[in-house]
């Protein structure tokens, strides 16, 4: 169980002697936790470093300077070698991809299940439900290849919530929604929040999931 992340010093390769424009920054060169059952927005413009920061939580990446641990709730540092951070993202952290990483070739529905497999999280009715809910209902058959981009971001949001976790990772989960779609998957996550004690980590450029968040942090 992951119960924090802390970042110490944390500094993509590519700023190294070269700091991102726009001044400091709250994450890079930083001491800076998060903690599991709290909820934090990073903000970000283009060119500071937002997707490498989801890369690198995610254990994609390692292209960085300064150490990103995974502590458990005493405060130990678990194992995040390549086979232990697969486990992880089985069981601890969830991630919403930018690129959504659908299978162009499965239908909503079977691209949401095919996550669950691995997980057996949740039951089909209930992924039916929460695909329902976003508005999906008639899209649940079809392929992915032939959805819009505000479809294939509610079916990638509810695809990361059939997992356990203690962190879910959102980046720019809402840059294709209209403002209704928005407000529903920002009341399921806050659902999910308030059931399992998940830590909340949503990126943006200046489109805002709505979320009560609890720490606004500058990228």
């Amino acid at each position: 169980m992951v119960e924090t992340i802390r970042f110490s010093n944390v500094l993509p390769n590519v700023f190294a002697g070269s700091p991102p424009e726009g001044g400091p920054s709250d994450v890079w060169e930083k001491e800076l936790s998060f903690k599991k059952g709290c909820s934090y927005l990073i903000e970000a413009a283009s060119g500071r470093g937002k997707s490498s920061f989801c890369s690198f939580l995610y254990g994609l990446r390692s292209d960085y300077q300064g150490r990103i641990e995974l502590l458990d709730k005493d405060g130990h540092p678990l194992d995040t070698s390549e086979n232990s951070m697969c486990g992880l993202r089985r069981t601890s952290l969830a991630l919403m991809f930018q690129e959504h990483r659908l299978f162009p070739e499965l239908t909503a529905l079977e691209n949401v299940m095919l996550k669950n497999l691995l997980t057996d999280y949740c039951t089909e009715e209930q992924a039916r439900r929460m695909l329902c809910q976003l508005g999906l209902q008639e899209k649940l058959d079809t392929p992915c290849a032939r959805l819009s981009l505000g479809q294939q971001q509610r079916v990638a949001f509810v695809r990361m919530l059939v997992q356990p976790a203690d962190f879910f990772l959102l980046d720019e989960p809402i840059s294709h929604l209209d403002t209704r779609n928005a407000e529903i998957m920002g009341r399921l996550l806050q659902q999910r929040q308030q059931q399992d004690g998940v830590g909340v980590i949503v990126t943006s450029i200046g489109n805002r999931l709505p979320y009560e968040y609890d720490t606004i942090i500058r990228l």
